[in-house]
């Protein structure tokens, strides 16, 4: 991925980190314009991913960012909701980064 994709990248998770957020906050408040907002933050989201896929393709832009998201929401969920994930759970995001480090890593195009 080059720097400006690298950026995009960063920005397009952001919009999903917050969508994932504001989601979160409507399952405990049931207030439907939070849904609504959530709901065009992942529009916004889906948008944005078009781009990266065209530069990087699907398998590397998807994996990247499912993995990102995975690991940024948690830190949200615990800095943000108080929630606690198990050490399963730790472990298992742990080996999430290992596989997109091994997706991602540039090689020879054989």
């Amino acid at each position: 991925m080059s720097g400006g994709s690298l950026f995009w990248l960063a920005l397009t998770v952001g919009v999903f980190i917050l969508a994932n957020a504001v989601l979160r906050t409507f399952a405990t408040s049931a207030h439907l314009p939070t849904l609504a907002g959530a709901l065009a933050l992942f529009c916004v989201g889906n948008a944005m991913m078009v781009r990266l896929m065209r530069e990087s393709g699907l398998a590397v832009t998807i994996s990247v960012a499912a993995v990102l998201q995975l690991v940024l929401v948690s830190v949200v969920a615990v800095l943000w909701f108080g929630e606690r994930p198990t050490a399963l759970q730790v472990a298992g995001m742990a080996l999430g980064v290992v596989a997109v480090a091994m997706i991602a890593w540039p090689g020879d195009a054989r």
